[in-house]
């Protein structure tokens, strides 16, 4: 598979973001995608002592590029979930779709370049490599968990900033 941003440089240190501001902001804007008003988008509070650190920009990029997926596939009048928490020494930031589930075979596909799922005819099928790479920038990982005959979970995977885990913070 060939690098779609071969330049990306890795996230400077010291780019640290409360993750309750960042889901914040991201929901906030994702919520101004007309295809939101189509189903519930809810939003889990966040433990305000959790931290992620990374190219803020690159991650907001990349988890809107979730949630607009998730509104483009969602069924009408279901619901797109957000949430993040503390699991060991990482953050999972998860999105979570009522689109359907999975095609057979669109697993191993979904973050190759260019694999647009095939009854969508809009986009280039490059967001979710693009958000993949840049959550690896940041020593994350992007990952898809299918729910058959229900939908999706994507979750953003990034080292916790702060040691341990914040006090009172719940898993996903």
């Amino acid at each position: 598979t060939a690098e779609v941003r071969p330049t990306m440089q890795p996230a400077a240190a010291g780019e640290v973001s409360p993750a309750a501001d960042f889901i914040a902001e991201v929901s906030a804007a994702a919520r101004l995608d007309p295809k939101a008003m189509r189903c519930d988008f809810i939003v889990d509070a966040v433990d305000p002592q959790l931290t992620v650190a990374g190219n803020r920009g690159l991650l907001s990029a990349a988890l809107g590029n979730l949630l607009q997926n998730a509104f483009k596939f969602t069924h009408a009048q279901s619901r797109v979930h957000l949430r993040a928490g503390a699991v060991a020494d990482r953050v999972l930031i998860e999105v979570e779709d009522r689109c359907g589930g999975l095609r057979p075979g669109s697993l191993e596909r979904m973050f190759k370049p260019f694999s647009e799922r095939m009854d969508e005819t809009a986009g280039l099928g490059l967001g979710l490599c693009i958000a993949r790479q840049s959550v690896e920038m940041d020593a994350g990982g992007l990952s898809v968990r299918d729910l058959p005959e229900v939908g999706c979970v994507f979750t953003m995977d990034l080292p916790l900033h702060s040691v341990g885990r914040p006090e009172g913070a719940r898993p996903v």
